[in-house]
């Protein structure tokens, strides 16, 4: 792994655990093994590593989402394969925790990637949903735009249950309530695997 790609990748898992404001330029270069100076020869600064560690992280999260989305099986079957995805539910979204980083968000530059990968999310579920709907799958009253919102509400919101009370069960609960609504035949099935 190149100097550059060693940077961004410690920047990414540093933005994860500590946020912006505690992500310095010393932490990054020591958890990256770089040298001094090598930050400032591949980047103009913190605020520039730190987008392309954003932009990156976002690229890897579309790309897993659309691996599960657009996934063979029913659209109730790709909703909740979606909910049920492996994921580290106590450390959060690593796109979605960002929103609540003040740094991140009074910055237009960096809160756009996260913006844009949440638009996008929003827009595939959306997608999902309405194509359930067409079939029969979800009820024809359904707003697809309105309820994948509400998908991705319940995602975030779960993280955010979760890391509160110091254990998955908030966020479990909050998708089997969600599943249980959408179900086209009563109950879900199974809990998170």
């Amino acid at each position: 792994m190149s100097t550059q790609d060693r940077l961004i990748e410690a920047t990414r898992a540093l933005l994860w655990e500590r946020g912006y404001v505690g992500t310095s330029p010393k932490a990054i270069l020591e958890r990256a093994g770089a040298g001094q100076g090598s930050m400032y020869h591949h980047f103009s600064g913190k605020p520039d590593l730190a987008l392309a560690a954003i932009r990156r992280t976002a690229e890897e999260l579309r790309a897993a989402l659309e691996d599960v989305l657009g996934s063979p099986g029913t659209p109730y079957e790709r909703v909740e394969a979606y909910l049920r995805r492996e994921r580290d539910v106590l450390r959060g979204c690593p796109v979605g925790r960002l929103t609540m980083d003040p740094d991140v968000i009074a910055s237009d530059e960096l809160r756009a990637p996260v913006d844009e990968m949440l638009v996008w999310l929003r827009g595939r579920l959306a997608a999902v949903v309405e194509e359930g709907r067409v079939q029969g799958q979800f009820a024809a009253s359904l707003d697809s735009g309105e309820t994948a919102a509400t998908i991705l509400a319940t995602a975030q919101g779960g993280y955010v249950l979760a890391r509160a009370s110091g254990s998955p069960a908030a966020f479990d609960a909050a998708v089997r309530g969600l599943l249980a609504l959408l179900s086209p035949g009563g109950a879900p099935r199974g809990g998170r695997s």
